[in-house]
């Protein structure tokens, strides 16, 4: 392995580099205990009866497993991040877009979970919330330095944990509403249609997901990158939203650490909350990290310490803005793995040359339109807006590249558009 680039920021993963299925499983079971997800669990809790809930969320992590299961797939495939693979379809200085707007999602996504934890906790234990902002905005942003290695280690402690207590307190809240018939018996106090509970549990993760390849590349198969991925979505995934909504159905609180403080269990419940973001925001920070040293050439670890304390900076306002920021990320996101996917299988037909081999045109200028098609097309036409997306930006992708026919890029020795300067990964 290069001393150099540990993290394998600009190539791919070598083979001998690879981690064995209980590894993979753990961080991308990690990634999917998102505190954000409660509160979409929340939302439909209270707008559908639980076997409505039921339907919708395994039917949203369905399709959220096969987008993220194919993005899985490809990145085992060739051992590349999301945004080197974004080059064989944006262009080098084109994969530059989708690396931005990976990376500052994902920022903001880090100081929505730093006050997640903070806010609560703060309220709880009548402690000042920005102290807790600062402290634990750095302890995460410390151990994201050390990379895939801290997020499997993170894995193992924090799935066990989250699944443990937060299922006591769920069986609580069952018994609240009189057991598991008083659940299914339950009625909601709001209504909400199929298409937008599905826009719901789709667009909560679906910005995520589309960095799968960042985790997944360091899969020894495709198979296991595939079987890991689709598990924890609708395993991880799955439970989280549970979580929300049988809290939102006992006692109208979509988050469980309120529902635990409410039944208790205070101690539990700042152990669920901070590993649960704690989990998943280092996830973020290791992704940003990616996406900024694709753009600059500058070390991932730089950026994940910058991206942290811009994050933790920035926390509270990000916190009071979250319906808007997520608004902002289910258009824009989901277009760019669209075009990932259908560049791989449909216009390339799985037959990506080695990286190191490729000499990438500036700009695919095809894939910049279909994107803006894609974010349009999901915004106005009606039905699911993340399926819109995934569908109407491959839909263009596909037929402007028959259309406008792309360059083939050109064979080239080992000389790549990322620099060669040794930088630490």
């Amino acid at each position: 392995m290069s001393k150099h680039d540990q993290e394998f920021s600009w190539q791919e993963v070598p083979k001998t580099q690879r981690n064995n299925f209980r590894k993979t499983f753990s961080v991308m079971l990690a990634f999917t205990f998102f505190s954000a997800s409660m509160l979409a669990g929340g939302t439909l809790g209270v707008s559908l009866t639980f076997m409505q809930f039921m339907g919708i969320v395994l039917g949203g992590n369905l399709i959220l497993g096969i987008y993220t299961g194919a993005l899985a797939h490809i990145a085992a495939k060739t051992g590349l991040s999301t945004h080197l693979l974004a080059k064989y379809s944006f262009g080098g200085k084109g994969s530059y877009l989708p690396s931005f707007l990976l990376g500052f999602t994902q920022v903001g996504w880090f100081g929505v979970g730093v006050a997640m934890f903070a806010v609560p906790v703060a309220k709880a234990m009548d402690w000042n919330v920005y102290l807790l902002i600062f402290i634990f905005g750095l302890a995460m942003t410390a151990t994201a330095i050390f990379g895939i290695k801290s997020l499997v280690i993170l894995g193992y402690i924090a799935v066990p944990a989250i699944a443990i207590l937060g299922g006591y307190s769920v069986f609580e809240g069952v018994d609240t509403l009189g057991g598991f018939q008083g659940l299914l018996d339950y009625m909601p106090t709001e209504s909400i249609t199929v298409a937008a509970a599905l826009t719901i549990c789709i667009g909560s993760f679906i910005s995520g997901g589309t960095l799968t390849p960042d985790f997944a590349r360091f899969s020894q198969t495709s198979k296991q990158a595939v079987t890991a991925t689709v598990i924890s979505f609708f395993l991880g995934n799955s439970l989280m939203f549970l979580f929300g909504a049988v809290g939102a159905m006992a006692y109208n609180l979509s988050d469980i650490s309120e529902v635990m403080f409410l039944q208790g269990l205070i101690l539990p419940a700042i152990i669920v909350l901070g590993l649960n973001i704690w989990t998943t925001n280092d996830n973020a920070l290791y992704a940003s990290g990616l996406g900024f040293a694709n753009i600059t050439k500058i070390s991932k670890k730089f950026f994940v310490i910058v991206n942290g304390i811009v994050g933790t900076v920035f926390a509270m306002w990000m916190y009071n803005n979250f319906v808007g920021f997520l608004n902002v990320l289910g258009a824009a996101i989901p277009s760019i793995g669209a075009i990932i996917i259908a560049d791989y299988f449909v216009v390339k037909r799985r037959n990506y040359k080695p990286f190191a081999e490729m000499t990438f045109k500036n700009v695919n200028w095809v894939a910049m339109v279909a994107w803006a098609i894609g974010v349009a097309f999901a915004q106005l036409a009606p039905g699911i807006t993340p399926l819109n997306a995934l569908i109407g930006t491959a839909a263009a992708y596909i037929v402007l590249m028959l259309v406008v026919p792309a360059k083939e890029s050109k064979e080239m020795g080992n000389l790549n558009d990322y620099t060669e300067r040794k930088i630490a990964g």
